[in-house]
């Protein structure tokens, strides 16, 4: 069932889009399932909840790479740059100063994205759209040496008709473009992570090469 899964989503994307396998509450043999299928990306959203997985994976010979997708908590960088080989949630200089620190301490470079709140809801975390250039100013502004930007993601706001998503793919995808013109210096700016389950048809018409996927591969979840 998952191999399927897999195998009819890669069917209906481009090859040059990057599939995060969303993981939260999934089994570390549903991990192995997406893995054996062809998955090379596993999103959690928990810090301790990717640290077990990844010890219970430990014996996989195939080289998986880790992102975290939800929001990390600041007393939780010191851990979660040990475990997580990119980061998709900064959204504040706070927060990265405290990411550059630790990984200076392991001389490990961290990528990581900016978190747009594109639809600016005051619940969820992530950079205005209106303050993103102030926030990339500050970021250049501290030079960090453990830490590079390497794309933005959003969430989106919870729509039923996913149609009424593309307004803010869209808008994600011109600040990504706008940043990208402007900061010539983010020479590893390259991806734009937006899009799950039911969207990631119209987040990838809308620009996307990164998607987030879980349900659509496992199911709903019990």
């Amino acid at each position: 069932m998952i191999k399927e899964k897999v195998k009819e989503l890669f069917s209906r994307i481009p090859s040059y889009v990057e599939v995060v396998v969303a993981a939260k509450k999934r089994s570390p043999q549903d991990i192995k399932e997406v893995i054996e299928a062809g998955i090379e990306i596993i999103g959690e959203n928990y810090v301790q909840e990717a640290e077990r997985k990844k010890v219970a994976l430990s014996f996989l010979d195939k080289k998986i790479s880790w992102h975290l997708i939800g929001h990390l908590q600041k007393n939780k960088v010191k851990k979660a740059v040990k475990i997580f080989d990119l980061i998709q949630t900064l959204d504040s200089t706070e927060l990265a100063e405290l990411i550059d620190r630790e990984c200076k301490k392991l001389n490990k470079v961290m990528p990581v994205m900016i978190e747009i709140n594109i639809a600016s809801e005051p619940q969820k975390s992530g950079v205005l759209p209106e303050d993103i250039v102030k926030f990339i100013d500050k970021f250049l502004k501290e030079d960090f040496k453990y830490i590079k930007l390497t794309g933005l993601m959003t969430m989106g706001p919870f729509l039923k008709d996913r149609e009424k998503l593309r307004p803010y793919f869209r808008k994600t995808k011109e600040i990504f473009e706008e940043i990208k013109n402007k900061y010539k210096e983010l020479e590893e700016l390259k991806y734009l992570s937006m899009g799950m389950s039911d969207s990631f048809s119209v987040a990838i018409e809308e620009g996307a090469n990164m998607i987030r996927i879980g349900r659509f591969i496992f199911g709903a979840r019990k």
